[in-house]
C-alpha cells in the first residue's frame, strides 16, 4: 500500500475509530497488512479470517474460551462476512483497548448474547459460565453449581425479573459495579496484554 493511500485510508477512518490518533491508525493498518494471509483466490475478501483472529486473540490477548473468541471474532465483522476488514480492524481495535465504559458495555454484551436476540437468556449464561470456569473434580454434578450461579447471578443483574438479561438490566448492573462488565468470560483484553500490545504496534510513534 503506498505512503498517499495509506493516509487517505488513515484520515477516513481517524473519524470513525475515535480513540486512535492518525499515526496509531497508520501503524494498526500496516500491521493488520502483515497479519492477513494473502488469498490463493484473487476473488477471496481481503482481510483476517476466523482462525488467524482468533489466534491473534489467543496468542497476543491470552484468550483460550472458544465460544468467547468466536464471539468476539463475529463483534469485530460488523458485516457478517466471514472476514475481518481493516476498517473492521481498527474500529474495533478502537473499543477493544481503548472504549469508554458505555461502548465496552455494549461490545460486552454483543458478545454474551450468543443468538443476538437482544437478551442475554438463561441458556447463554450457562453455556457461557460452564465454559469460562475451571472443571472441578468432585462428586457433585458440576452443572448443578452452574445452574446455581445463573440464578446468582440473575438475582444480581435482572432488574425488571423477568428471567433475563436486557441490555438496561446489564448496563444497570455494571454501572453500579463494573466489574460485571465481564461476568459471562473474558472477552476484553487485560492491562498488560493491552499495553504490550500497544507498544508494540506504536513502537514507530516514538521513531516518528
Amino acid at each position: 500500500m503506498n505512503r498517499k493511500k495509506l493516509q487517505k485510508l488513515a484520515e477516513s477512518l481517524c473519524r470513525t475509530a475515535k480513540h486512535f490518533n492518525k499515526i496509531e491508525v497508520e501503524c494498526l493498518i500496516k500491521l493488520f497488512h502483515t497479519l492477513v494471509v494473502e488469498p490463493s483466490d484473487r476473488h477471496a475478501i481481503f482481510g483476517l479470517d476466523r482462525n488467524t483472529f482468533r489466534n491473534i486473540l489467543h496468542v497476543t490477548f491470552g484468550m483460550t474460551d472458544d465460544m468467547i473468541m468466536d464471539r468476539v471474532f463475529r463483534a469485530f465483522d460488523k458485516d457478517n462476512d466471514s472476514c475481518v476488514s481493516v476498517t473492521e480492524w481498527v474500529e474495533g481495535l478502537s473499543i477493544f483497548l481503548r472504549g469508554t465504559l458505555e461502548e465496552k458495555m455494549k461490545y460486552c454484551f454483543e458478545v454474551y448474547d450468543l443468538n443476538g436476540d437482544g437478551y442475554i437468556s438463561r441458556e447463554e449464561m450457562f453455556h457461557m459460565l460452564k465454559n469460562s470456569l475451571l472443571k472441578q473434580p468432585s462428586e457433585e454434578d458440576p452443572d448443578e453449581g452452574i445452574k446455581d450461579l445463573v440464578e446468582i447471578t440473575l438475582k444480581k443483574m435482572d432488574y425488571d425479573h423477568d428471567g433475563k438479561l436486557s441490555y438496561t438490566d446489564f448496563e444497570k448492573a455494571v454501572r453500579d459495579e463494573n466489574l460485571l462488565l465481564e461476568a459471562f468470560g473474558p472477552c476484553l483484553p487485560d492491562i498488560k496484554s493491552n499495553m504490550a500490545f500497544e507498544m508494540q504496534a506504536f513502537q514507530e510513534t516514538g521513531d516518528m
